[in-house]
Formats: structure tokens, sequence, C-alpha cells
């Protein structure tokens, strides 16, 4: 290995230890202050088999909340503030049988179980040192689902501008998460493709901080996008890099997916101003037979300035799937609808 590389790695590896003192540091304190951890619950998947468990230890101040019961008008900063808790033991129950499972060293809890659950959508819980235990969702496919759709978020289904660090910063620490816009007609076409395939995963694919699932899931459920999974990431340096990969995290993910769920042909949705045609490129040409076919949102031209470009792959005839682009949902609802993945309307 070269002198120069040896020596960024060591600089990478001293800040990643100087973040999880910084953590430790923070944990005590809040202790000291009596707040104690609690489990975050994020959507997750599995089969009749097993599921695939998320969530995160984090302690955080409690939220305020309006005289209506909801949440107070949240900024992003907050979904940061929270102190995650590393490597906590936690409990999770799953049809009454307990298991017992360690969070990461960023607090996050990502755990594939033994299950026998009915499909759809059902609930587990989950709990740290005695604390009141925590219910999440896990969505179980059937074994005689055929198709599934994954989905991109950022500039995807929620217009973020994330590759421009400036306004990604903006968008993420500062604006309220009620003033986040969804990209036209995206809620509309996948609300359209689940109601068409009755019973299908949706899993939101994402490089987005897991600190921002609570957000997201809010997000969705105001805009009336179809509920899923997330798979998000855990942001900030690893062992040999200063930031987690977001297109590893993404092509990762997606070989899993179509490892645990042989029998599924995916629809893959994402935009051109990140990697996601690249990705997706890839992916289909190493796996075709779990890809039903390929949407790509063409940013308006003033998005792809603002975001740096393009990244867009010009010959797709080598991936063999139906491949189709458009501005908004309607333009590639219609575009699906020209290949065969969406019917017709009659």
């Amino acid at each position: 290995m070269p002198r120069s590389s040896r020596a960024t790695r060591a600089k990478v590896l001293w800040f990643a230890r100087l973040e999880r003192r910084f953590h430790r540091w923070r944990e005590r304190r809040a202790r000291a202050r009596g707040l104690r951890p609690a489990v975050v619950g994020f959507p997750g998947y599995g089969t009749q088999e097993w599921v695939r468990v998320l969530g995160r230890v984090l302690i955080a101040p409690p939220l305020k909340r309006t005289s209506t019961g909801e949440f107070a008008s949240l900024r992003g900063w907050r979904s940061f503030a929270a102190v995650p808790v590393g490597f906590a033991q936690v409990e999770v129950v799953i049809d009454g049988v307990t298991h017992k499972v360690s969070a990461d060293r960023g607090g996050v809890i990502d755990a594939k179980l033994p299950a026998g659950l009915a499909p759809g959508w059902q609930t587990v819980t989950m709990s740290v040192e005695g604390s009141e235990p925590t219910e999440t969702r896990v969505f179980i496919v059937g074994a005689d689902v055929r198709f599934g759709i994954v989905s991109d978020i950022d500039d995807t289904v929620m217009v973020t501008a994330l590759p421009r660090p400036l306004l990604a910063a903006w968008n993420s620490f500062v604006v309220d998460e009620h003033a986040r816009q969804p990209v036209p007609g995206m809620a509309v076409m996948l609300e359209r493709i689940t109601r068409e395939n009755p019973g299908i995963p949706v899993i939101y694919l994402s490089t987005g901080a897991w600190n921002v699932a609570p957000t997201l899931t809010r997000f969705m459920r105001r805009h009336l996008f179809p509920a899923g999974s997330f798979l998000l990431t855990d942001w900030g340096p690893t062992h040999d890099r200063w930031f987690r990969s977001g297109r590893d995290h993404k092509e990762l993910n997606l070989r899993r997916i179509a490892d645990e769920f042989p029998q599924v042909k995916w629809l893959l949705v994402g935009d051109d101003g990140q990697h996601d045609d690249a990705i997706y490129t890839g992916f289909a040409i190493e796996r075709p037979q779990s890809v039903a076919a390929v949407a790509i949102r063409r940013l308006l031209p003033a998005e792809a300035v603002l975001a740096g470009g393009r990244t867009v792959v010009d010959d797709h005839s080598a991936a063999e799937v139906p491949w189709v682009t458009g501005s908004d949902g309607a333009a590639l609802l219609d575009r699906l609808q020209d290949v065969g993945v969406v019917a017709r309307d009659a």
C-alpha cells in the first residue's frame, strides 16, 4: 500500500475513533441528566420464514406536541440531535418469541430473525434497558408474490436536491419537514402500481441517513405514498474512508434483496441526478431475472445544473429489460403502460 494511502487511512481511522468518543461523551451527559435510551423502529420486511428487523437505539429529548396530539413542526436538525447508543443490547419480540440482538456502533439495528408471520403488514416490538416496548411494522411477502418495487427517495419521490452540498445541508438540517415537496405524480404512479398488484413489497432504498427515517415516514403518509420498508444508511467515517459509500449501499442491498426474493421481479425507480441510472444498469445486466423494468425520472434542466449534471447511461441495450424515462410520475406511468408493466385504463 502506498505511503499516502496508509497515511489517509490512519487519519480516517483516527477520526472514526474520535467520533465514537464524542458520542460516548454525549451519551454520558444525557444519562447524567436522567435521559434513557429508547428504540426507534423502522419499517422492515420479510417472508413467512424470517423477518429483517430495522431500528435504532437513541437517547433523545422528548418532542413537543400540539393541542391535537401531533408532534410540533420539526426542523431537520432535530433529526440529528439525538445521541446514538452503540452496541446496545435489544430485545425483539416476534409473535410472542423474544430474540436478543445487538445494535452496531451507530446504534443501528439490522437483524434477520426467524419468524412465521402471515403475509402483509405485521407488528413486532423492540425494547432496550427495560424501556417501554416500541412497536414497528414489517411487511411479509407471500410465497406467491412475483413483483415488487424498489424506489429511490431523494429527487425521485421527494424534491431534496441532495447532490448540491449547500442546499442539501439546508434541506436536511434547517427546512421544516412540512415544507418538503413531493415529485409531481410519483405518489399516484406508485399507488396505482400497488393497487394493481395487491400484496407486493415496496422498498425505499436511499443514501439518506437513518436519522431522517421518522421524517420520511411522516412525509410518505402525508403525501399518500404507498407504505413501504426503508433501507437507509448511517453517515460518518468508517475504518477506511471519510464517508460511507452511498453507491455501495445501494448495490449491496439490491443484491441482497434479489437473493432473498429470487422469485420476485422488481421495478427499479430512480432519477438521473445521482448514480441510479448506472447502478440499475449494472444490476439489470448482472441479474436480469430479478428486474421487471427500470423507470428513471429525468431532472428538470435547472435541477440538473444545480445538481452538477446528469449521470445518465447512454446505452441500456445490454440490460435487456424495459427502460423508461420521464420528468415526473405521470410521464413515467404513461411510459410503463407503453411497455406493458402497468395496464392501460379501460
